[in-house]
């Protein structure tokens, strides 16, 4: 039975299949937990960061840091992009690209120019395939993100704007919203939006205390706006990790009951096809029979 024995080998291949995808699912499902508490931990620090920051703005209302500044041309625009190292995470990495994408169309068609910093690996090999001006990256992050591999290639984006070389930059990563849903996100990053220093009553209330400057309120802003900023780029990271275990999670899942279905479709197809070849032997032993 050739065709029995090729369809034998064809189940024993998926079925190792299906032990793989069920181990990462399993793998990334821990890992999972693990990016959601590392995401819901980076939250407080940003929230201390921009309400000690609003409170020093508005309390020295005569020093506009550059990174508030708004009008102008916008001719130049920056891109952040936060994307995965590794694969086989379902749409997540093809969802937050095609939105990056449309979004660089636009800027390309009103006369605007595209500078772009990635974060992760797969972001960082479309960037290059496209052609798109790369002016710093960060791969190979692990499952914990550190800061400190973040700051370099953020500094360089925050200095451009700084310099006046950038007039916008897009923070582009994808939200965690629930273990099924992730949602692609181009937000604007610089110039900060009034709306991201605000306080609400509680908060003026609890933030109420003077503070004493050393060297000067100028410096301090600037320097805590920067220290917002990279914890924004932090959390996107963190968000984009968590959404990625996520999605693997559910993508090997899928995988995994596939499997067990094509395994189920090629059993059936094997006894049908070892049925037959004993009916085929039964009838020519009875024809024998029968002409002897």
């Amino acid at each position: 039975m050739a065709v029995g024995k090729e369809i034998r080998g064809k189940i024993k291949s998926v079925e190792n299949t299906k032990k793989i995808t069920k181990a990462m699912e399993m793998v990334a499902a821990s890992k999972m937990r693990k990016a959601q508490e590392r995401m819901r931990a980076a939250r407080p620090y940003a929230d201390k960061v921009r309400n000690i920051t609003a409170h020093l703005s508005e309390a020295n209302p005569e020093y506009k840091s550059p990174y508030l500044r708004t009008g102008g041309t916008t001719k130049k625009v920056g891109f952040i992009v936060v994307t995965t190292d590794k694969g086989l995470c379902g749409g997540l990495n093809t969802n937050i690209l095609r939105a990056v994408t449309a979004k660089m169309k636009e800027v390309q068609a009103a006369g605007g120019s595209i500078a772009t910093v990635a974060i992760g690996n797969k972001g960082f090999g479309f960037l290059n395939r496209i052609g798109a001006q790369v002016i710093s990256h960060a791969i190979q992050l692990g499952d914990a993100p550190q800061l400190e591999k973040l700051i370099g290639p953020v500094k360089v984006m925050l200095d451009a704007f700084v310099a006046g070389e950038i007039d916008e930059v897009h923070l582009c990563y994808t939200k965690f919203i629930n273990t099924m849903k992730q949602e692609p996100m181009v937000e604007p990053l610089l110039p900060l939006a009034p709306a991201r220093l605000e306080q609400t009553a509680a908060e003026k209330k609890a933030y109420a205390w003077d503070y004493i400057y050393e060297p000067e309120a100028s410096v301090v802003i600037d320097d805590l706006i920067t220290r917002y900023i990279e914890a924004l780029v932090y959390q996107a990271v963190a968000e984009n990790m968590a959404s990625e275990q996520s999605a693997r999670m559910v993508a090997m899942k899928a995988a995994t009951d596939n499997a067990g279905n094509l395994i189920a479709e090629l059993k059936l197809v094997y006894n049908k096809t070892r049925q037959a070849a004993i009916t085929k032997e039964l009838s020519e032993i009875v024809g024998g029979a029968a002409a002897v």
